[in-house]
C-alpha cells in the first residue's frame, strides 16, 4: 500500500514516540492515554507525527480477548474517537483488524481526521512468549506513506527482526522506516535491540525510530527502551527504560539522506539494576492493574523474603505493603529478629502470629488419620500450609495481594509447598534463580541497606525441622543453578550437561526433579519474567508425560 500525505517545503521532521505503559483490554483509558499524548506532543513538543505501541488500543498481548466480538465493537468506536478528535498532527496508532474474517496485527495513520493508510504486520512472531499466529493472518508488503514530505516505511515489532521489511522499505524509496513495537523485557534484550537495528538501518541505509511499549502485564514487562538510529546505525536517541514518556526525535532532510539530530540518550543501565527495575515493575502494575490495595509477605527472616519485601515496598511503597513472621518451634530467634530489621529498615506494617497454636489444631484434628505412622515431610508441609492459610485470611480482609517469595531454582525442583509457601496471587521472583537473589540483594543494599548483612550470610533453611538447612536436600546452589540453566533454559541433555563436568547422580537427580515437578508449577502463581525461558508462558511442559531422558532417575527427597 502506497499513500500520499500532504508536502510542503519544510526539510525537518518531528516524531513523538509515544511510550506508554498501557492496559490489556481497556480499549477506553488506552484511547484516552493515545488522546492526551497526541495533544500533548501537538501543543508542547510541536511534533509532525506520533507514534504508539504496537496493538496501543488494546495493550498487548490481548490474547484470547481478540476473539471476542464485543471488544471489535469498542475497537471501532475509538477509532471513529480518534478520527474525530485527534487533529494538527498525525497518529501512528496500532489495534487488530477484522477484515471479511481475518484478522490482522495492524496499524493506521490518522491525517486531518482521517484513516490515510493501513499497514498490516508481516512477520508474526510465534515462539516463546508469543503465539500471534493463533489470531492473526500476516500482511503481504509495505506500506510508504509521507509526512512533510519525507518518504516513511511503516513496520511493526517482529517485522524488523526480519531482513524482508527493511529490504521493501528500501526498494520503496523511503527515507525512514518507522517501527512500532511490544517487545517483551528479558536480561541482555537491550542490547540486542541495538545491534539488530543498526544491522538493518546499516542494510536499508536509512534510519529507523523505534517505540516500545513500557510496563506489566501478568508475566510479561515491557522496558521501553525506545531508540533512533541513524543509516550507520549510531543510536542518536535512547528513551529511559521502564519509565512512561514523550520522546522528541528530530530529522533533518540532506543530500544523503535524512539524518536524525542528536537527542537525549538515556543510560541503559546495568545488567543487575534492569533485572531489579523489571522486577518492580512487574510487581507495581500487576497489584495496581488488578485494583487491589498493596501486597502482604510472609517475612522468614531469610534471603528470598527479604527480597521480596524490598522490592514490593519500591514497587507499591512502605504504606502499601505489610509483612508477618510466623514463627513454628524450629524458627530461629535470628530469624525473628531479622524480620523484625527488615521491616523497621523499609518502614512497613510488622506483626508476629506463631503458628503454633493452629499446627497443633491441625495436627489434633489429623490425629486418628495420621495413627500408626511416623511424623515426615507431612507435619513439615503442614507447618507451610498454616502459614498459607494465615496469609490468604489477611489477604482476603484487607484485600492486599499476597507476595509469594519462593525463587526459580526451588520451583524448578519442586521444593516449595502446594497450598503452602507456593499461596499467593503473584511471584516476584519465580524467574530468578537463587545466586541471582543474592546477587539482587547485594545490588539493592549498595542502593540503600535493607537486608541485613546476616541474612546474607547466612545458610537457606526452610526452618521445618531441626538444624535444616536447603542443602540437606539440594545440591549447592552455585551448582543446582548452573546445571539448571543447562536443563531449563538449554534444553541440554543429561548427557551433555555432564560433559560439561558435572557428575552424572546429580545431573540425572536434578533432571528427574524438574520433570517431575510439572503438575507443582502448573498450579503456581504467575511470575515476572526476566529470562529467555521463563515457566509459564516460555515453556510449556505436559503434567502427565512418559519421557524420561534417563532410565535411572532416582526418586528425590523434595517437599511435597
Amino acid at each position: 500500500m502506497t499513500q500520499q500525505q500532504t508536502e510542503n517545503n519544510s526539510t525537518t521532521l518531528t516524531i513523538a514516540l509515544a511510550q506508554l505503559n498501557l492496559v490489556v483490554g481497556d480499549i477506553h483509558g488506552n484511547t484516552l492515554q493515545v488522546l492526551d499524548a497526541a495533544r500533548e506532543a501537538r501543543d508542547k513538543l510541536h511534533a509532525d507525527l506520533i507514534i504508539f505501541p504496537e496493538l496501543a488500543l488494546t495493550g498487548y498481548p490481548p490474547e484470547d480477548l481478540l476473539l471476542r466480538p464485543g471488544l471489535h465493537k469498542q475497537i471501532s468506536t475509538a477509532l471513529t474517537w480518534l478520527q474525530r478528535e485527534a487533529r494538527g498532527i498525525d497518529l501512528l496508532v496500532g489495534y487488530p483488524h477484522d477484515e471479511d474474517g481475518k484478522l490482522y496485527n495492524a496499524c493506521v495513520l490518522l491525517h486531518g481526521g482521517r484513516i490515510t493508510a493501513r499497514y498490516d504486520k508481516q512477520s508474526l512472531p510465534n515462539y516463546g512468549v508469543f503465539d500471534e499466529k493463533r489470531y492473526f493472518v500476516p500482511g503481504d508488503g509495505p506500506c510508504l506513506v509521507k509526512i512533510r514530505g519525507i518518504p516513511v516505511a511503516l513496520t511493526i515489532c517482529e517485522d524488523i527482526w526480519s531482513a524482508e521489511p527493511a529490504r521493501q522499505a528500501r526498494d520503496a524509496g523511503a527515507q525512514l522506516i518507522v517501527n512500532i513495537n511490544a517487545s517483551p523485557f528479558h536480561g541482555g534484550k537491550s542490547d540486542e535491540r541495538e545491534q539488530l537495528l543498526a544491522q538493518r538501518a546499516r542494510e536499508a541505509n536509512m534510519p529507523i525510530a523505534y517505540v516500545n511499549l513500557v510496563g506489566g502485564q501478568d508475566e510479561l514487562v515491557f522496558d521501553g527502551h525506545s531508540l533512533v538510529v541513524d543509516a550507520h546505525g549510531e543510536v542518536t536517541l535512547r528513551a529511559p527504560s521502564f519509565k512512561s514518556g514523550l520522546h522528541i526525535a528530530r530529522f533533518q532532510a540532506t543530500d544523503g539522506g535524512l539524518q536524525p539530530l542528536p537527542a537525549t540518550l538515556a543510560d541503559a543501565g546495568t545488567p543487575m539494576e534492569n533485572a531489579y527495575r523489571a522486577l518492580v515493575t512487574g510487581v507495581r502494575d500487576y497489584v495496581h492493574k488488578n485494583h487491589f490495595k498493596g501486597a502482604v509477605i510472609g517475612l522468614s527472616g531469610g534471603i528470598d523474603s527479604a527480597l521480596t519485601l524490598a522490592i514490593a515496598v519500591d514497587a507499591l511503597g512502605a504504606a502499601a505493603v505489610e509483612a508477618v513472621s510466623m514463627p513454628s518451634r524450629y524458627t530461629a530467634d535470628m530469624s525473628i529478629e531479622d524480620a523484625r530489621l527488615e521491616a523497621e529498615a523499609l518502614g512497613i506494617g510488622f506483626r508476629v502470629i506463631p503458628i503454633e497454636p493452629v499446627f497443633n489444631a491441625f495436627l489434633d484434628s489429623l490425629e486418628e488419620a495420621f495413627s500408626g505412622t511416623e511424623a515426615d515431610t507431612t507435619e513439615e508441609n503442614l507447618q507451610a500450609r498454616t502459614r498459607g492459610v494465615l496469609l490468604m485470611a489477611i489477604s482476603n480482609k484487607h484485600g492486599k495481594l499476597v507476595l509469594t517469595t519462593g525463587n526459580k531454582s526451588e520451583m524448578a525442583v519442586g521444593y516449595a509447598t502446594l497450598y503452602g509457601d507456593m499461596a499467593g496471587g503473584f511471584a516476584p521472583l519465580k524467574d530468578v534463580e537463587k545466586m541471582r537473589v543474592y546477587h539482587l540483594s547485594e545490588w539493592r543494599n549498595r542502593q540503600s541497606p535493607v537486608i541485613p548483612q546476616r541474612v546474607l550470610d547466612r545458610p537457606p533453611s526452610a526452618e521445618l525441622r531441626p538444624d535444616q538447612v536447603d542443602q540437606d536436600s539440594l545440591p549447592p546452589y552455585p551448582e543446582l543453578d548452573a546445571i539448571l540453566k543447562f536443563f531449563v533454559e538449554q534444553d541440554k541433555s543429561p548427557d551433555e550437561i555432564v560433559a560439561q563436568g558435572y557428575s552424572r547422580e546429580t545431573v540425572e537427580r536434578i533432571a528427574g526433579m524438574v520433570l517431575r515437578n510439572e503438575y507443582k508449577r502448573r498450579q503456581a502463581a504467575p511470575g515476572v519474567r526476566i529470562t529467555q525461558r521463563a515457566f509459564g508462558r516460555d515453556r510449556r511442559y505436559p503434567i502427565t508425560s512418559g519421557y524420561r531422558q534417563h532410565e535411572r532417575m532416582e526418586p528425590s527427597d523434595e517437599k511435597d
